[in-house]
């Protein structure tokens, strides 16, 4: 913030925040969480997922810790909008004087809401937007989903020991989609694999028959494909197969986002070799992700199947809680920072923890098959790589 506006707005996050903490503190007012997310311009359903596993938390652990009540505040960011997204998160902030913001599914509308944050010292708790470094931007940010570095490593990792060697690179021309292909390439060629060809492609494409020739044409035993989950990643799973993946040898590697979860018995029989990886996957089997998947299902009307952003807001929505509870019902913005640096909890998705250092997070990542057959899809898992950091940041 380099005018005076923007000084002066910066001053006046900063004091609203403190009077807004103690009076909270005197009268006993609502711990308030501003929850910032695409309910527009975005899928719907990444709004639903993400209510959801907020939701959920609440109903399964109440509205109260340690005698002080927490009320959820919903904006809508309208998908992707720097502006508006800076725009409610002031609002959150100096009208409804929230403790806490937690959210954000759009890495350039994150950025944005982070000045907001940094400048009034109120904490950001980051369960999507997945690029490298954003934290460094805000000191009062945390992220509670993953970084795309520390899913393109052991994807790479597992491709190699599959004995593949040589990949495609096909990513959305944006900068999520630029960092994806970057690391992707990085870890690749790091063990020994080649990559043939790289290309970008704008974000609204919806027909790949030409990207789908290039690749076919550079004859690679691998595609690392990078589509977020706008719903364009189906088309391109489809078209690939259509044109012979499978008898080509070629395998598709990506991320969830690429046919996310509650997409998989919505799409058509394909037979194309598909690897996915995410630090999430609904038939993880250990205890706690066994007793949240049938809890989600029958909170939501179209019993959907939690993904990624779902678990990341109910961990997030936990570490509030735990927070809250330290400090017998009050929430320091500093206290909580300190808190939740080095926190360590048991999630749906495993083991988790935050690391003190760059407040980024330590998760398993998981790969696993994904095969459609009949109408319907499944998947398989293959390997867990245990604790994985973003290779970036140590």
């Amino acid at each position: 913030m380099n005018t005076v506006a923007g000084r002066v707005l910066a001053a006046t996050l900063a004091l609203t925040a403190a009077a807004g903490l103690g009076g909270a503190s005197a009268q006993q007012t609502p711990i308030r969480i501003g929850v910032i997310y695409s309910y527009s311009g975005a899928p719907p359903i990444q709004g639903q997922l993400l209510d959801a596993g907020l939701n959920l938390y609440a109903k399964q652990h109440g509205d109260t810790v340690a005698g002080r009540r927490i009320e959820l505040i919903r904006r809508d960011d309208t998908g992707l909008a720097p502006d508006v997204a800076k725009r409610v998160a002031t609002e959150l902030i100096v009208q409804d004087h929230v403790d806490v913001l937690l959210g954000m599914l759009l890495t350039p509308n994150t950025i944005a809401v982070e000045s907001v944050s940094a400048a009034a010292k109120v904490p950001l708790l980051i369960v999507n937007s997945a690029s490298s470094h954003i934290l460094e931007r805000d000191p009062y940010a945390v992220r509670f989903g993953y970084s795309m570095p520390q899913l393109t490593g052991p994807l790479a990792q597992w491709a190699t020991n599959d004995r593949i060697k040589t990949a495609y690179i096909l990513y959305q021309d944006y900068g999520p989609g630029v960092e994806a292909a970057t690391s992707f390439t990085r870890s690749f060629t790091a063990l020994g694999g080649t990559i043939l060809a790289t290309t970008p492609f704008p974000v609204d494409t919806k027909d790949f028959s030409a990207y789908i020739e290039r690749i076919k044409d550079a004859k690679p035993q691998a595609v690392y494909a990078f589509i977020n989950g706008g719903g364009t990643g189906p088309l391109f799973v489809h078209a690939a197969d259509a044109a012979g993946f499978k008898k080509a040898g070629i395998t598709i590697l990506a991320a969830n986002d690429l046919i996310a979860v509650n997409e998989l018995n919505l799409a058509s029989d394909f037979s194309v070799d598909l690897i996915q990886v995410m630090d999430y996957t609904p038939s993880l089997a250990n205890a706690t992700n066994r007793a949240f998947v049938p809890a989600f299902g029958a909170l939501t009307d179209a019993h959907l199947v939690p993904d990624f952003s779902a678990v990341a807001a109910y961990d997030a929505l936990a570490a509030v809680y735990k927070a809250v509870a330290a400090q017998n019902g009050n929430l320091d913005p500093d206290k909580a920072l300190a808190f939740w640096r080095g926190l360590q909890f048991d999630s749906p998705r495993g083991p988790v923890a935050i690391d003190p250092k760059t407040r980024d997070i330590i998760e398993n990542i998981y790969v696993r098959r994904i095969v459609s057959h009949g109408g319907r899809a499944g998947m398989t898992e293959l390997q867990t790589f245990p604790m994985v950091r973003d290779p970036t940041e140590q």
